[in-house]
């Protein structure tokens, strides 16, 4: 029989083991999504499918995610998370272990679109549980652990993507996290105890799943006309033309609804607070900056230095630590200072990183990156800290926390924010790079057709290499032609990398306007862990 001593020991690890497993649930949703675009090619040649048909499969994935991630807050408030966790993680495992079988594309797809819809859950319910369960006195350790879970795995894919299919195969891209979720399922039954369904109060409404059902589909359909408009050729595509009019159509419906029969378990006074509105903004400009490292290096060295993911994977990866130690020193200046200031202080550093990598030529590898990485991996450790110090500041000092139709309703925004801040920036930094090179292909071409004396030495020079490779003149001087083609292709893109590095700079330096304009907080860090070390003495 356990003594008193005994059941107070159970009773503090048991929050963590739970705030470990949520931890754990959202780092598999973000890293099995980064491992399915990373391996995107090597996916393709293994199910022999085209360019085409292969780019739905990580589109499918998020939109599964970006369905369920406002529908988790219907799910959460009516049935409560450790249930919502249990059942989606389990199904979630399942299907990883079944998609590599999947004989078809559908079948594949279909399987995706499961996977994200149960993925999705964990984001949502991982920030509201931390925030309800963990003591104040940790809640900065909780912060630098969420931070931690969904920065550092964001870069952790293209290693070990490009291990997965030296050592192992491409199954284990699915795999990997079927041999996790149930880590996850453990900790989630050790650390979050069984609750009562939630029942409604009297007099109030019964939750209502027809509001969640229109905006989740809406929200998915927009999700998925951004990340293929690209790809679609935008609004010359029916495709795209449907699913934005879909999607919009849904979204009106659910704010119909919504005023003519409110949902209890969704507060949107809550969420028309100008702070709320203002780190909303913060979110999407973050994701946004973050694919400097997630998209622009990675997409750089593959095209023009010939890189393959196992070679990418090296000059991500160790950014870890500086990110890290970034982290831990924000997390430290969060209990000391104003949260606005680390939070300013980081996207300030992002500037200065995305401006140095804008100096960037067609002869960079991978370790000219090394100077500006570090500074980028600070400013990201610095921005994300800051930024999610500054939402929980900002819930706390709102007087929700005991609210749980606010807590939902605050996550439930934030993962909508997250993930459509994210592709809303993916779609818009494809759309200018293409954009950027056509315009530099363009003018380099133009130039080359006016017979400068160095465009024409360059021909001569070519040509002259071609000649033992080529039976006649004609033959080499159309090899020539192509190389040189090629080259000024290479150059394109690389100027307009240039172009989009310093885009994101210019984009950082707006968010700290953004910043001024945030509210000051009357309760900090400070006040709070002074209140929690004064009540446990």
């Amino acid at each position: 029989m356990k003594t008193g001593p005994q059941i107070e020991s159970v009773q503090r690890i048991r929050p963590v083991l739970g705030i470990v497993g949520v931890l754990l649930g959202a780092s598999l949703a973000t890293f099995f999504g980064r491992l399915l675009s990373v391996g995107a090619p090597d996916l393709r040649g293994a199910l022999g499918i085209d360019v085409d048909s292969a780019s739905w499969i990580g589109t499918t994935y998020n939109m599964g995610m970006m369905f369920i991630g406002p529908f988790s807050v219907y799910l959460g408030g009516l049935l409560g998370p450790r249930r919502v966790l249990l059942v989606s993680a389990t199904i979630f495992t399942l299907l990883c272990i079944a998609m590599p079988f999947a004989g078809h594309l559908p079948v594949l797809l279909f399987l995706l679109a499961a996977a994200g819809m149960t993925a999705g859950t964990f984001y949502p319910l991982t920030l509201s549980f931390i925030l309800r369960n963990l003591p104040q006195s940790y809640l900065l350790f909780g912060i630098a652990a969420y931070a931690a879970d969904i920065v550092v795995t964001t870069h952790m894919a293209h290693s070990y993507e490009g291990w997965l299919m030296d050592a192992l195969s491409w199954q284990w891209i699915f795999w990997t996290t079927a041999l996790l979720a149930p880590i996850m399922i453990s900790l989630v039954v050790l650390g979050i105890p069984p609750q009562p369904i939630p029942k409604p109060k009297p007099g109030q409404p019964s939750p209502s799943w027809r509001g969640f059902l229109y905006f989740s589909l809406g929200a998915a359909l927009l999700y998925g006309a951004m990340d293929q408009g690209q790809r679609l050729d935008w609004w010359r595509s029916g495709t795209f033309v449907a699913m934005v009019v879909s999607g919009s159509f849904l979204i009106l419906a659910t704010a119909v609804r919504h005023f003519s029969k409110p949902n209890p378990l969704i507060n949107f006074p809550f969420l028309r607070r100008r702070n709320t509105i203002l780190l909303g903004m913060v979110i999407m400009i973050f994701r946004f900056v973050l694919l400097s490292a997630v998209v622009l290096v990675p997409s750089y060295l593959t095209a023009i230095r010939g890189y393959r993911p196992e070679q990418v994977g090296p000059v991500l990866l160790w950014l870890a630590i500086p990110q890290c130690l970034a982290g831990l020193l924000a997390i430290y200046l969060l209990g000391r200072i104003d949260s606005r200031l680390i939070l300013a202080a980081g996207f300030a550093t992002v500037a200065v990183a995305a401006l140095m990598d804008s100096h960037i030529t067609s002869v960079w590898s991978g370790n000219s990156f090394e100077l500006s990485q570090i500074v980028l991996a600070m400013g990201e450790g610095f921005a994300f800290n800051g930024m999610v110090g500054t939402i929980v500041l900002d819930l706390m000092n709102s007087g929700s926390m005991d609210k749980g139709p606010d807590v939902l309703s605050f996550s439930g925004f934030f993962q909508t924010i997250r993930l459509f801040g994210g592709e809303l920036g993916a779609s818009y930094i494809q759309f200018f790079l293409h954009s950027r090179q056509v315009f530099h292909t363009d003018l380099l071409s133009a130039d080359i057709q006016g017979g400068s004396t160095p465009v024409v030495e360059r021909t001569h020079m070519l040509t002259a290499g071609m000649h033992a490779q080529s039976v006649t003149q004609d033959i080499a001087t159309g090899r020539a032609a192509v190389l040189f083609m090629g080259s000024i292709r290479q150059q394109a893109f690389t100027l307009s990398i240039m172009d989009a590095f310093t885009l994101i700079a210019y984009v950082a330096t707006t968010c700290l306007l953004i910043i001024a304009c945030l509210r000051g907080l009357k309760v900090g860090f400070r006040q709070i862990i002074a209140t929690s070390a004064q009540s446990a003495s």
